[in-house]
Parts: C-alpha cells; structure tokens; sequence
C-alpha cells in the first residue's frame, strides 16, 4: 500500500483553507495547510506532491513564493488562486510555470481536476 500524494495548501482564509483540505482528503489526498508563503516555506520536508496557493496573503504574496521555489530548484506542479479575473496575474504565475490558475469562486470539480493533472504530470 502507498500513501496517498500530499497537497499543500497555503491560503490564510482558515475556512476555505479548512474547506480545501477537507475536498482533497474526500478526493482520497492527504492534505496540510499553512496560513502564509513563509509557514509554507519554513516546513519544506520533501513530502509535498503539489502546492496549491491563494496569490494574496499576508507578507510574501504566493506568486513571490512561487519565485522563491523556481530559483531553489522546487519543480513540483503549483496550481494558483485568485479573488480576481486579472490576465496579468494569470500571465505571471503561468510564466512561472504554474499549472492551473482558479479564479474564486471555482467548483470543486475544477480544482481536482487541476489536482489530477499536477499529479499526472509532477
């Protein structure tokens, strides 16, 4: 038996974050969340399959992480979310290589499919 991929969740609303982790464990993912980039970055441990993150959060914003992770060789698949519809932000976290961009709200079918894909492919 193997254990199911981890997806990191970093998005400092609690209940969404909350409400995500408990979508991927329903989905059969194990999930962990973290409230900022920086609580995320302090507990790299290699166990992460994906990361999905929020672009606005208090302190480093999540494409800043992004950034961060490419320059320190992270290559994991990194699914973005965002409040709003704005093609630059789109534009900047594709440019980094992120698989999927979810403007809020999203269906819960969209983000795992997203998911899948970022398994499929890390």
């Amino acid at each position: 038996m193997h254990a199911e991929p981890v997806i990191s969740i970093v998005e400092d609303d609690e209940s969404l974050r909350t409400a995500l982790i408990g979508l991927l464990r329903a989905a059969g993912y194990s999930g962990r969340g973290f409230a900022s980039a920086e609580e995320f970055l302090a507990v790299q441990d290699g166990a992460c399959a994906c990361v999905i993150t929020d672009v606005r959060l208090p302190g480093e914003s999540g494409l800043d992480m992004i950034g961060r992770l490419r320059k320190l060789g992270y290559q994991r698949p990194v699914i973005v979310i965002t409040a709003g519809a704005d093609p630059t932000i789109a534009d900047a976290a594709r440019a980094q290589g992120v698989l999927c961009v979810l403007t809020k709200p999203f269906e819960a079918d969209q983000l795992l499919d997203c998911v899948a894909r970022a398994l499929a492919a890390g």
